[in-house]
């Protein structure tokens, strides 16, 4: 019931040969990642000190504060842009959490996702027709005492995961905020042996796009879930709705 007419159902999103270990990250500003506008260095000044792993944990404690969550549709807006707005999509909120790792010269890297849109259904119950078949997913990793952890991993490895509720989609916490509490796995790596299978999220996965130094090239090869002509009439409007608002 989801819908392809509203996707640039014409690209060829083929996974890259690329291996996890060939895409080393980067701690450089990019246009999304503008680490350098006077936004992004505001909050950097309100994380203060600690390891690098702490100060993210708190930068997403801030974020998940200051930016209020909307489904906002436009992947390629800079974040010192969501910070000004204040309100920004999962997405976006992610994007602030790699520019802040970046300012501290934490490299990041994504892994591009292509999820299922039926993962969306709980919230759009009566808009089924208009979620888009899929959706293009920055995943974003960060380097931390020599290996990558992901988002969720900043907070709960997804191996000690057992015991604790997975994130359902369902009401005002969005993948974001549930990154603080539960492991998000797409992998399927927490469903081997007696780990936990409720954050299990891999079956929603119709593609992995691989490993990408940054949401910017991630998109630049991959497109916008949405197509331009779409995401132009849309985004006045998702904007200004709030992901806990169910669209029913």
């Amino acid at each position: 019931m989801t819908s392809r007419l509203v996707t640039p159902w014409w690209l060829r999103r083929k996974p890259r040969s690329t291996l996890p270990h060939e895409v080393s990250g980067s701690s450089c500003s990019t246009p999304i990642l503008d680490f350098d506008s006077e936004s992004v260095q505001h909050l950097i000044e309100m994380i203060g000190t600690g390891s690098g792993r702490m100060q993210l944990q708190r930068a997403h404690s801030l974020i998940a504060e200051l930016v209020q969550p909307v489904y906002a549709v436009e992947e390629k807006e800079s974040v010192s842009s969501t910070l000004i707005r204040r309100t920004g999509s999962c997405s976006q909120r992610l994007a602030v959490l790699e520019a802040v790792a970046r300012a501290l010269d934490i490299r990041t890297r994504v892994r591009g996702l292509l999820v299922e849109g039926s993962f969306w259904y709980p919230r759009f119950p009566k808009l089924r027709f208009a979620v888009p078949h899929v959706v293009v997913l920055a995943w974003p990793e960060f380097y931390l005492d020599g290996e990558w952890l992901s988002a969720s991993e900043l907070f709960v490895p997804v191996d000690s995961a057992s015991g604790v509720e997975g994130f359902t989609n369902v009401g005002r916490e969005t993948l974001f905020d549930a990154v603080a509490r539960t492991a998000v796995d797409w992998t399927g790596s927490s469903s081997v042996g007696a780990h936990c299978t409720t954050c299990d999220l891999s079956a929603k996965v119709e593609r992995d796009l691989g490993y990408f130094n940054s949401r910017d090239e991630l998109f630049a090869r991959h497109g916008q879930t949405l197509c331009w002509g779409v995401r132009t009439l849309a985004a006045p409007v998702m904007v200004r709705w709030s992901a806990g608002v169910k669209a029913s």
